[in-house]
């Protein structure tokens, strides 16, 4: 279930990895699961704008972060497909472009 607690976060990039970012708000490091476009555009210790998406399961709260705002809605929708969770809409969202996957998702045709 997504819940937009926290739909942006604006802040200093503390870290960056292969998966997941630190951005610091108000002295308050938020870890975000992001795509490797996004934490590529990420620099340690310059100001960063993300939008985000807070995933609440029974025994965790993740955080995922996007370019923009279209992006999150694109992960949000793929996830409305039977079998689809956040991590899976996550790794698609680093291999196919938002048009393809919301064209996929309508039933319009295969992601290229």
């Amino acid at each position: 279930m997504e819940v937009r607690v926290i739909a942006s976060l604006s802040g200093t990039v503390a870290s960056v990895s292969l998966d997941r970012a630190v951005i610091e708000v108000n002295g308050i490091g938020y870890l975000v699961h992001a795509v490797p476009a996004l934490l590529s555009s990420l620099r340690v210790g310059e100001q960063a704008r993300v939008a985000t998406t807070m995933v609440v399961r029974e025994d965790s709260m993740t955080l995922f972060g996007f370019a923009d705002d279209d992006e999150r809605l694109v992960f949000e929708t793929v996830q409305t497909v039977s079998g689809v969770g956040p991590r899976l809409a996550l790794a698609m969202l680093a291999v196919h472009t938002p048009d393809a996957l919301r064209r996929a998702v309508s039933g319009r045709t295969s992601p290229p």
